[in-house]
């Protein structure tokens, strides 16, 4: 073997084997599912305090839901304790509520319902891998009624 064909050899032999070591495997459902629940911005409403403290929450307090209002023209809705939420359902009810939930502000609904039913069964895994946990979220108060405690008001 001439030297260039060994050199050559070599240099695809350690190329090769650096972009295998920079494949990542494929992510477990379980896997996805806390990466969308962290990269769709599903904590950042449904995870209580988790915007100001800058995403540093205990796990154990994900997806719990949250008592803050966002209040607007629609009245005031709450995010939904997620966890309470799955552990009522099966994953064939969870795709028909993510492909059909009520549209109320400030839920970016529009955007669960873009998503594939593979990343719609990982974020259902996931979460349902957290356990039920913590209290319903207060619930929604039509235009006009009365809210206690603390609002997000969006103009009117």
């Amino acid at each position: 073997m001439s030297t260039f064909t060994a050199k050559a050899l070599a240099a695809f032999w350690l190329l090769g084997g650096a972009a295998a070591a920079l494949a990542k495997p494929p992510m477990t459902p379980l896997q996805r599912g806390r990466y969308l629940i962290q990269t769709a911005g599903c904590n950042d409403c449904h995870t209580p305090g988790y915007g100001p403290n800058n995403g540093q929450v205990s796990e154990k307090l994900w997806l719990t839901g949250d008592a803050l209002g966002w209040s607007g023209p629609w009245g005031t809705t709450y995010a939904t304790n997620l966890r309470l939420l799955l552990a009522g359902m099966s994953e064939q009810q969870w795709l028909r509520h993510a492909r059909r939930m009520e549209p109320r502000p400030p839920m970016p609904w529009f955007n669960v319902r873009a998503m594939s039913d593979r990343d719609l069964k990982a974020i259902y895994a996931y979460t349902r891998s957290l356990g039920a946990a913590g209290a319903p979220a207060p619930a929604y108060v039509p235009p006009g009624g009365t809210v206690t405690g603390p609002v997000v008001r969006f103009p009117q």
